[in-house]
């Protein structure tokens, strides 16, 4: 199949130099010497050349008899005309015969010459439309020109003024009209040729930059002959102003349909991708028109054509990719757009605008890929149960510790089965971590990019996936409903652990881009602060979380504030409940990190205090016995017992007890009665009742008075009970100086 195309083209190419001028053999001889088969071509060269010499030999040997008896016709009048001459003195006869002879002799000669002038025209153009049906017929449009040229200029005005001359210079515009129009005809069909198949010229020249062992060249699928031909004749013609601002403009019109996207090329790859290859397609014909003709197109013509061309690219590629939420489609674009720069980067023109636009498309990347990562963390953080995890076999502890980078010498020391401090959402999200530090190499991949831009490229992308959407992540499973306390302890672990890891996410990053992690001005992560930010929020979280499971138990506190004093009493049942649930909890603090269940401790004993205070002060509550607050004295000293008992580990001596100081110096103070110390040492830092609140005492009492003013039950102690309201009000009088003294 491939030596009948050869041959075929051999043979246009031997019509073309048998037709074309010698001044314009050139393209022809180029195409000869472009070709694979030059060796072939010259056989077939010679053969054709011997054919053509036994054609001259045989034209020769047709004429040459004719020729011979013309010049023996000749001879023959010559000889009668000496015989008349010998004899013109001696007859008049002979003298009229011998005028006649020469006259006929004469008129031989001439008829002789102007055959002779009107031969080669003749022979050239026997008869106008014959000639032109067959030159039209074999695209011989400049051979045509060339003889219509010859017979105006030489072969007409030498023959005369004959009927026939006339006509053939009558149709020689008509011909040249035709020969033009025949060939701007062909140029039409082939700029509607190449519109059509830009996309697969396009093709095959970005599948030479895919595959450089791909042979076909895009040039290839393109017969330029018709433009050649068409320029050629415009030329002869002086019409090539003409024919470059027609081509021009319908290139120009060609360029802005080939740079009009279809409305919906952002749904799959294979819209990008026949946008791209019909853009490639038309450039590859233009940058192959300058450098094959002269002047048809310049380089400022191509350059601005581009530029317009470049601007409407990245205007379109921002618009339909803005579409885009598949990080997937995203990163196969931007490899095509990247394949699309190179290859017309290879034909020379300028990419850096598709490169700066392609970091733009970087950002958009890093979104789509944040919010995918934040449905896996999310997905990971709901399905975790927040417990250690148990690893029955050596194999299972590996699996696990190949995933995350466990390092505890003790542990590793304990026999099976063992567990493992951290929950599964640890090593899932470790590797989430480093599965999105993959995904954004992919994209930084082939853009000429440095391995340090790279770097900061990653580690900036990095460090949004940790302190936005990892950090969210895990605020939300924190302050989500129903988050238990063993959970919100699980959670710090955890955290724990993941920010301990992050040197070696460090290490993780500069393995894959070769770019030490102590680099000057290098991005470091943010991962630390990250998890140290998301296990404070859980141990604030514990905080609340304790201190509102407190004020359920105290909500069931029922105290009898008008209670006579009794005997001995025992602490309340809520507060022993709450007592039983603390040490529950605490039990279950003993792997929290640092002083996390000391602080805890330390807050749910002062949150305790606080309220009963609260509770104790409270102004809807306006008389209280002291049997009341015997109970409360009772309840506080469970308390007491509870703190100096050491729920948690780390408490030097009685630290504990300091949360209940307030409540405990107040109630002793009205228990025991003993306002004749704190009135007499109040302000001195040796005082009893240092932590006693004048106000808070003042308010307290006047309860107390009010109660005392209104308690007539018991007739009998009747003065008694006068004694003491009096006793209430000097107090209370003495408090209220104190204040004014103190606090003025």
């Amino acid at each position: 199949m491939a030596s009948v195309e050869a041959a075929a083209e051999h043979e246009r190419i031997l019509r073309e130099i048998e037709s074309t001028d010698t001044n314009c053999i050139g393209p022809t001889l180029r195409s000869v010497y472009d070709g694979q088969e030059h060796g072939l071509f010259m056989e077939k060269l010679d053969v054709r050349i011997r054919n053509h010499d036994r054609e001259i030999e045989k034209m020769c040997n047709h004429h040459f008899q004719g020729f011979v008896d013309s010049i023996t016709e000749l001879l023959k009048v010559r000889g009668e005309a000496q015989k008349l001459k010998v004899r013109r003195d001696g007859k008049d006869c002979v003298s009229e015969e011998l005028k006649r002879c020469r006259i006929q002799q004469r008129n031989i000669a001439t008829t002789i010459d102007k055959l002779t002038h009107c031969l080669p025209g003749k022979q050239t153009h026997p008869e106008p439309f014959q000639m032109q049906d067959s030159c039209m017929y074999q695209c011989r449009y400049y051979p045509a020109l060339r003889t219509l040229e010859q017979l105006e200029q030489t072969c007409l005005p030498r023959a005369g003024q004959y009927r026939f001359c006339s006509i053939m210079a009558e149709n020689i515009p008509k011909l040249r009209t035709q020969i033009r129009d025949t060939a701007m005809m062909q140029l039409r069909d082939f700029l509607e040729s190449i519109r059509k198949h830009s996309d697969k010229i396009g093709e095959t020249a970005i599948k030479q930059v895919q595959n450089t062992s791909y042979k076909q060249r895009a040039q290839d699928l393109v017969d330029f002959s018709p433009v050649y031909r068409c320029l050629h004749i415009y030329t002869v013609l002086g019409l090539r102003d003409v024919f470059e601002n027609y081509y021009r403009k319908q290139r120009r019109k060609q360029a802005r349909l080939v740079l009009q996207p279809h409305s919906n090329m952002h749904e799959t790859l294979e819209g990008y991708r026949r946008y791209f290859n019909q853009i490639v397609g038309f450039f590859v014909v233009e940058d192959h028109i300058l450098h094959t003709t002269r002047g048809l197109v310049n380089r400022a013509y191509v350059e601005e054509l581009w530029e317009l061309a470049l601007s409407k690219i990245v205007a379109a590629l921002r618009t339909h990719s803005s579409y885009c939420d598949d990080p997937d489609l995203i990163l196969d674009l931007k490899n095509l757009i990247v394949l699309f720069a190179d290859t017309l980067q290879g034909y020379g023109f300028p990419v850096s605008q598709l490169f700066d636009m392609l970091l733009e498309m970087r950002e958009q990347y890093g979104e789509i890929l944040l919010k995918r990562w934040n449905i896996t963390f999310r997905q990971v953080l709901d399905q975790d149960n927040y417990s250690p995890i148990p690893v029955s076999t050596e194999l299972e502890y590996r699996q696990y510790t190949s995933q995350f980078p466990l390092q505890d010498p003790e542990l590793e020391k304990l026999p099976f089965p063992k567990k493992l401090p951290f929950s599964e959402f640890v090593p899932k999200v470790y590797c989430q971590i480093k599965e999105f530090i993959y995904a954004s190499l992919k994209y930084s991949e082939d853009l000429h990019l440095s391995s340090t831009e790279v770097d900061d490229m990653i580690r900036k992308s990095t460090n949004l996936l940790l302190t936005r959407t990892l950090s969210h992540c895990l605020q939300y499973a924190i302050k989500k409903k129903n988050v238990g306390l063993a959970e919100l302890v699980q959670v710090i672990i955890n955290t724990t652990h993941l920010e301990q890891s992050c040197h070696f996410l460090e290490e993780f990053i500069s393995n894959i881009t070769n770019v030490p992690p102590d680099t000057v001005n290098a991005t470091k992560l943010y991962g630390t602060s990250t998890f140290k930010d998301a296990r404070h929020g859980a141990e604030a979280e514990i905080y609340t979380s304790l201190n509102t499971k407190i004020d359920q138990f105290l909500q069931l506190a029922d105290y009898d504030w008008l209670a006579a004093v009794q005997g001995v009493g025992t602490a309340s049942d809520y507060l022993i409940d709450l007592i039983a649930f603390l040490k529950s909890t605490f039990s279950v603090f003993t792997n929290l990190p640092g002083k996390v269940a000391q602080t805890a401790c330390m807050s749910a004993c002062k949150h305790i205090a606080t309220s009963l205070m609260q509770l104790l002060l409270d102004p809807e509550i306006r008389q209280i016995s002291m049997g009341a607050l015997h109970q409360l004295n009772a309840d506080v000293k469970e308390c007491e017992s509870f703190a100096r008992a050491g729920p948690v580990a780390g408490f030097q001596g009685d630290t504990l007890l300091l949360a209940f100081s307030d409540l405990r110096q107040l109630l002793d103070l009205f228990t025991q009665w003993d306002w004749s110390t704190y009135l007499a040492d109040y302000g001195k830092s040796t005082c009893k009742y240092l932590r006693v609140n004048p106000h808070t005492a003042l308010a307290l009492l006047e309860k107390m008075k009010e109660m005392s003013r209104k308690n007539n039950v018991f007739a009998q102690f009747r003065k008694t009970d006068r004694d003491r309201q009096k006793l209430i009000d000097t107090i209370i009088k003495q408090l209220r100086n104190l204040i004014a003294q103190h606090h003025a």
